[in-house]
Parts: C-alpha cells; sequence; structure tokens
C-alpha cells in the first residue's frame, strides 16, 4: 500500500472510531482532525465532505461484511443456513448502529439510497450463488434467480430494519421465502430463532 493510501485508510479507521463513539453527527471534521494530527488541508485533499467519508466509512463496512459473508459461502452449513447467514453478515454489528442510524437522517437520503444500491450489489451475487448451489442440491426448485433473491434482500431489509415486527410477520416472511425459493415447507423455519434474538 503506498504512502497516501496508507494515510487515507488511517483517517478512515479515526473516523470509524468517533463515529462508532460520539456518533456521526456528534463528530466534526475538526475532531477527525486532531485526532490524527493533520492539518485540514491535509484531510480535505482525501475527503471533500465529512458526508463523503461517511460513505467511505460504510465502504469499510461493506468490505468487512462481504469478507463475513464470504466466509460464510464457503462453509458446510447446509444450504439454508447458508442463505440466511450470508444475508445475515451484511447487518452491521451492535456498535456500527450509531452509523447506520445516521443514513436514515433526513439530510442524508441521498446516500442512503447510494449505500442500498451498493449492499445490493454486493448482497446479490453472493446470495445468488447459495440460491443456485440449493437448486443444484434439489433443495430449491426456482429459476429467474437473481430476481428472487432481489426481492428477498427488500422484503428482509423491509420486515426487520426496524424492531416494529411480530411474529405474525416472522411466520409469514418464513412462508414468503419458502415459496419464492420452492423449498420445502418448515425448511426456513429456524429463521424465527434467529430473528428473535
Amino acid at each position: 500500500m503506498k504512502k497516501g493510501e496508507r494515510r487515507k485508510q488511517e483517517l478512515l479507521e479515526i473516523a470509524y472510531k468517533m463515529f462508532l463513539s460520539k456518533g456521526y453527527e456528534n463528530t466534526s471534521v475538526d475532531d477527525i482532525i486532531a485526532e490524527a494530527g493533520i492539518a485540514k488541508g491535509t484531510y480535505y485533499y482525501y475527503f471533500p465532505s465529512k458526508e463523503q467519508t461517511l460513505e467511505e466509512v460504510i465502504d469499510l463496512m461493506l468490505d468487512k461484511e462481504t469478507e463475513r459473508a464470504k466466509a460464510i459461502l464457503a462453509s458446510d452449513y447446509p444450504i439454508e443456513q447458508k442463505l440466511v447467514g450470508v444475508i445475515a453478515s451484511f447487518r452491521p454489528d451492535e456498535a456500527e448502529m450509531t452509523i447506520k442510524d445516521a443514513l436514515h437522517e433526513q439530510e442524508n437520503l441521498l446516500m442512503h439510497e447510494k449505500i442500498k444500491n451498493k449492499l445490493m450489489e454486493r448482497l446479490v451475487p453472493l446470495v445468488c450463488e447459495v440460491a443456485e448451489q440449493g437448486v443444484r442440491e434439489g433443495k430449491f426448485c426456482c429459476d429467474n434467480i437473481p430476481e428472487r433473491v432481489k426481492m428477498i434482500i427488500i422484503l428482509s431489509n423491509e420486515v426487520f430494519d426496524s424492531d416494529n415486527y411480530t411474529e405474525t410477520d416472522i411466520k409469514v416472511f418464513i412462508d414468503t421465502i419458502e415459496r419464492m425459493l420452492y423449498a420445502k415447507p418448515g425448511s426456513m423455519a429456524f429463521v424465527a430463532q434467529l430473528v428473535r434474538k
């Protein structure tokens, strides 16, 4: 890694830690600069704005989540657990919720949309691999896999992005996924325990 790339990475790590500890809204560019011990011009050389820093911090989080998902993909878990595990890999850690919450602020709606698209770009191919393996193994029996996977991810995000879902929501979600993939009824029932945690 070149010196400039290393410096940028260091700034991202500092911003990431500060966003975790203080929250995105409560962290100023001056805070990041002071912690890094650099001039303001140096910061702006790498990041034109604090919003750009947030976007790149999210990319950093997505990189880690992608690695977790790939590890699950390479595992020998049963296919149904692998499917759910890969999707769940892209949920922020509890400590990272302050960063995720920043994306829901009114002024960050455009960035929220951009991040959602980046998430789909990374997640859909990985979940497609699982679904295709499931078809090969006879666990799923469906076509149009990328479209089905997108629908599952969208549904998962909409239902479980907040804590407002009910037991009936969980039951219908599981039933819907089984039907979308033509999986054996009850084969995804374990999802209920995962969601309740």
